[in-house]
């Protein structure tokens, strides 16, 4: 696919957009400064991804030229350069075509990612910590920050919830498609006849709402602070740090009580909150346009069954596009990339059929 006009158009926009982060009076509405930042920012990461892509090609071009030269130990080198080129040829194609579609304006943000155990008990509770687990390695790896905000655990190590702030390049964009329900297949640790068991827990990635996105008044606000609960040591079961939000207009609260300082329990609790109502906006929006786009990896939705995963056959099998894994060991240490790049994909397959692109 020829992409030199659409990436023409974008240096074109690219050098409006340096003209409009000149003026000084940008920064004076801060909602369209952070438009143009972001736009500017996400400009700036295609046209860096097409240069090296260009470069690549070339290089590959040469190589392949090189491997049909006389000199047989050259001809061998460059033989032997060609498919880590191509990979990374197709690699950046890939990027420059999620770049060029519309964007979506929540994929750069921060993620608010809540988990809670499902149907199973302390089996429930125990895969949802794993499940914690599994984003808190893959954000270690690929360079991302998690904040806890809020948790309730539960017996034998387990979590009946926990939310999370991940923070880093383009969060929402990588952990937007893990939100819906996540099943597990194993004998729990407390099963004493060796049968397997169908657990399960509900995953939510929220993009992180800036308050310039929802203003929260004070008058719609309802803060309440009391005594933590649960374990947590004696500096937070004997402090009145918990911190209890309602939004008045629609009734919904968040409660926070992780830290020790009420005002930070606060500050978490308003994220959230935020967050949460961001999400209900959207939601309402895209229910007012019955014939948007449903796509073959599904909305998301908490209700959607996405994944399970098999202990037993060392077997994971995403629901939403059919494909099933024989690394579950490997995933639940951290190694997402496999399985995002595959969701990332189909979900680029669809959009591009609908879109000039295609």
């Amino acid at each position: 696919m020829d992409f030199h006009a659409l990436i023409d158009r974008k240096r074109a926009r690219f050098r409006e957009l340096e003209n409009e982060i000149g003026d000084p009076q940008l920064f004076d509405n801060r909602r369209r400064a952070s438009e143009v930042m972001r736009e500017h920012a996400a400009t700036k990461n295609l046209m860096a991804k097409w240069d090296e892509l260009e470069s690549t090609r070339r290089q590959l071009e040469d190589n392949r030229e090189l491997a049909a030269a006389e000199d047989p130990e050259l001809a061998q080198m460059a033989q032997e350069e060609i498919p880590a080129l191509e990979k990374r040829s197709g690699e950046l194609e890939f990027a420059v075509q999620i770049a060029l579609l519309p964007p979506d304006e929540n994929d750069d943000r921060d993620a608010i990612v809540e988990i809670r155990a499902g149907t199973g008990g302390s089996e429930a509770a125990i895969f949802a910590a794993d499940l914690y687990r599994m984003y808190a390695r893959y954000s270690e790896t690929a360079g991302l920050k998690i904040e806890d905000l809020d948790s309730s655990p539960s017996e034998l190590g387990g979590l009946k919830e926990i939310i999370f702030k991940v923070s880093g390049e383009s969060v929402f964009r990588k952990l937007r498609y893990e939100s819906g329900v996540h099943r597990v297949q194993r004998v729990p640790a407390t099963e004493a006849q060796g049968r397997i068991h169908t657990s399960t827990a509900t995953v939510a990635v929220l993009p992180e709402a800036e308050e310039i996105d929802f203003e929260l008044k004070p008058e719609d606000l309802r803060i309440e602070v009391c005594r933590a609960g649960g374990p947590g040591g004696q500096g937070v079961n004997t402090t009145d740090s918990a911190v209890q939000v309602m939004y008045i207009p629609t009734g919904r609260i968040v409660r926070c009580q992780d830290g020790r300082s009420q005002q930070k329990n606060k500050e978490k609790a308003l994220s959230i909150l935020r967050a949460r109502l961001l999400e209900d906006k959207k939601q309402e929006e895209e229910a007012k346009y019955s014939a948007a786009r449903k796509s073959q990896i599904g909305s998301g939705g908490r209700e959607e069954k996405i994944r399970t995963y098999n202990f037993p056959q060392n077997r994971i099998t995403d629901h939403r596009i059919g494909l099933t894994l024989y690394n579950l060991d490997r995933m639940m240490e951290g190694d997402l990339n496999e399985m995002i790049d595959a969701l990332q994909r189909a979900d680029l397959e669809e959009r591009l059929k609908e879109s000039a692109l295609a």
